[in-house]
């Protein structure tokens, strides 16, 4: 029995003030295109299926018309929801949905939802927990001393009544300890979101939502699918796939990754503002990219941003990389810093800012308001 993985579909997101929703139905696509090619018996989506608990029309809207286009091609569907849905919202429906294929979990109520499936080899059954913390757990099981997110995941998990002589699939939408993070995720200060990739050593394949990184925990079973489209400057290296997962008898799954070919990509682009500006360094290339631009020039170029924007109008970020901004500098002592004059302070000041000494006449008006400013 086939499925394919996917989670992370932000729909409805932006990054700075770009709307990426073009690029996430070119996504949603490639997964419909992919179930035409593999037949899948059903989707899984690991949480976070909006940006936002409370959507954009032109999101649901999305997501409405992926479901019935699974609809129409009888394959089943199975949503959790993520840090970033309302739970309320994602399920409401949820009984009429199933009529048509489409199994939503509902708010944690202290048992997990579970759909069984039939094939050649058996019984696949797919285990459905929503994104919980640790307060969602503890009103429902006050006997299993629920204190942090691993805690909270062991009492959800203890309480599924599994047959573990079958196949079992289950979906989660957590923070696994030890997998790399991404700037577009929601972090907890400290990692008390933790839990430990072992609370789901029972389950044959885990399905995976909360990191954008496509990447394995533990074992190859227990996978993060990542998001289908890069959605920070720090996810530019990512490849993106999702996730096709074939479970044959007992104990023997295939695993495999569909890479996604993004409608924009986002990218580093670097050089002078005389080189990113010469017809034939562009020329040929996809301009219409998001970009991080790094601009080697010395001097700040006025109004950089906008001029670049002619021709590279998708600029996220642009910063500068030079002599003046390379420089690193230790922290000084105290007593170093009680030795020092004011003079001392703002030649160092202006040393570490722009990689040069302060000209004489520079220093001349800086001592000339600074003696003003004494009285």
């Amino acid at each position: 029995m086939k499925f394919i993985h996917i989670s992370d579909l932000h729909l409805g997101r932006k990054i700075y003030e770009y709307s990426m929703l073009e690029e996430q139905k070119c996504a949603l696509n490639q997964v419909l295109m992919a179930v035409d090619t593999h037949k899948p018996e059903g989707v899984l989506i690991a949480g976070d299926v909006y940006d936002k608990s409370i959507p954009s029309i032109e999101a649901i809207e999305l997501f409405e018309w992926f479901l019935m286009e699974l609809v129409d091609r009888h394959t089943k569907v199975f949503v959790i929801s993520g840090n970033h849905d309302s739970v309320e919202r994602i399920s409401f429906g949820a009984e009429v949905f199933k009529r048509s294929g489409i199994y939503i979990a509902k708010a944690y109520e202290g048992n997990t939802p579970v759909v069984a499936l039939e094939d050649e080899y058996g019984t696949v059954n797919v285990h459905m927990i929503p994104f919980v913390k640790p307060a969602m757990v503890r009103r429902y099981h006050e006997e299993d001393n629920v204190t942090d997110y691993n805690s909270a995941l062991e009492a959800v998990v203890n309480n599924i009544d599994m047959d573990k002589a079958k196949r079992n699939i289950v979906m989660v939408h957590q923070f696994i300890t030890g997998a790399e993070r991404s700037d577009s995720e929601e972090a907890f200060l400290g990692g008390i979101d933790n839990v430990d990739f072992d609370v789901f050593s029972a389950f044959d394949y885990v399905a995976l939502g909360h990191i954008h990184k496509p990447q394995a925990m533990g074992r190859k079973c227990i996978r993060y699918s990542g998001s289908p489209v890069k959605y920070s400057i720090d996810e530019i290296k990512q490849k993106k796939s999702m996730t096709l997962v074939e479970l044959k008898e007992k104990g023997n799954i295939v695993i495999e990754t569909i890479p996604f070919q993004p409608l924009k990509d986002i990218r580093r682009i670097e050089g002078t503002y005389m080189e990113l500006t010469d017809r034939n360094s562009y020329i040929g290339t996809k301009t219409d990219d998001y970009l991080h631009v790094v601009l080697k020039d010395e001097d700040d170029i006025p109004d950089a941003f906008r001029k670049l924007r002619v021709i590279y109008p998708n600029i996220l970020k642009l910063e500068y990389s030079n002599k003046r901004t390379a420089v690193n500098r230790s922290v000084t002592s105290l007593e170093q810093v009680n030795q020092k004059s004011f003079a001392e302070y703002v030649q160092e000041l202006y040393q570490i800012q722009n990689n040069q000494e302060i000209l004489g006449e520079q220093m001349n008006i800086v001592n000339k308001y600074w003696e003003e400013s004494k009285g």
